[in-house]
This record gives structure tokens, sequence and C-alpha cells, in this order.
């Protein structure tokens, strides 16, 4: 992955990373990010985020490899990262849908719940996680809405595979 040129929560590599991962992509989406988080600035709260998303997508891939140890360990270190983050001007909540600290709750639930695995096609993703990432204007995201749905129904919501349209 070529690097970006500029770390920013508007670039389309982030919005491209994100729709990688809620369609499932996580290894695609971590290599998205990865590139972000390499030119943006040391010790910035935006190289934080990125390490965190790198490191939550790491998580779904180990989850759908069955390798627990593995997932926990990116889960955990990702919701660490996550929660380092001050959230006072609601950028990066904006940016995800979430705050940070919503999205580390989702890490850490990832570490702690294995998730059920269902059988797909050959080459087909599987979203493991039951949330939607994207810009938000002062929504909630899905699976914080009052009536909770389960992770089947809120599967159901997701959004076309990439290259298809409903």
């Amino acid at each position: 992955m070529p690097l970006a040129a500029e770390a920013s929560l508007d670039s389309d590599i982030f919005l491209w990373g994100l729709d990688l991962f809620n369609h499932g992509y996580y290894w695609e989406a971590h290599e998205a990010w990865e590139g972000l988080w390499q030119v943006a600035d040391r010790g910035a709260p935006l190289r934080t985020l990125f390490k965190g998303l790198i490191l939550f997508s790491a998580a779904g891939v180990k989850i759908r490899e069955g390798k627990q140890a593995a997932a926990m360990r990116h889960a955990g270190r990702a919701a660490a990262l996550l929660r380092r983050l001050n959230t006072a001007d609601h950028t990066f909540e904006r940016a995800l849908g979430m705050s940070p600290a919503a999205l580390a709750e989702y890490a850490e639930a990832a570490a702690r719940i294995p998730a059920a695995l269902q059988a797909t096609a050959l080459g087909q993703p599987q979203p493991v996680f039951d949330f939607i990432l994207g810009p938000s204007s002062g929504e909630r995201p899905i699976s914080s809405q009052k009536n909770k749905q389960s992770s089947v129904e809120v599967a159901g919501n997701r959004p076309a595979p990439l290259g298809q349209c409903h």
C-alpha cells in the first residue's frame, strides 16, 4: 500500500478503510489505514486513532481465523489506544459514527466473546462485528439505538458488498 499524501479523516483512503471494515475486509482496511498512520504526526491523536483502527481490524482477522488469544491481544491493545483519545471536540465521533470510547467497548467485547461465525461462500468476507462505522451528522450508530437488534439482524442491515448496489 503506498503512503497517503496526508493523514486526514476526510481522505478517500480513510473512508475507503471504513467501507472495507464494514464489509468484513479487515485485512484490507488495516492496509488502507496503515498508510495514513505512517504519515500522521508522531504523538498526534490522529495517529493513535489510526493505530487503534489497525489493531481492531487485525482482531477481526484473528477472530475469523479462530485465533482467540491473538484476537484478544489485538482487540485489547485497540481498546487501550482508543480510550486514550480526548473526544471533547467530537471530531473522531463524527468520523466514526460513535465515540472512540464506544468503539473501545466493542473492542473489549470482541476480546471477551468469540464471534459465532456462519459459513460463507469461498472468497466472501464475513463481518464479525455488529456495528457500522461511518461519518455521522449526530445520529447514533445502528448498534446503539434504543431497540437493539441481534447481530444477525444488524448484519442484515449492512451495506451492499463493495461494487454492488441494492
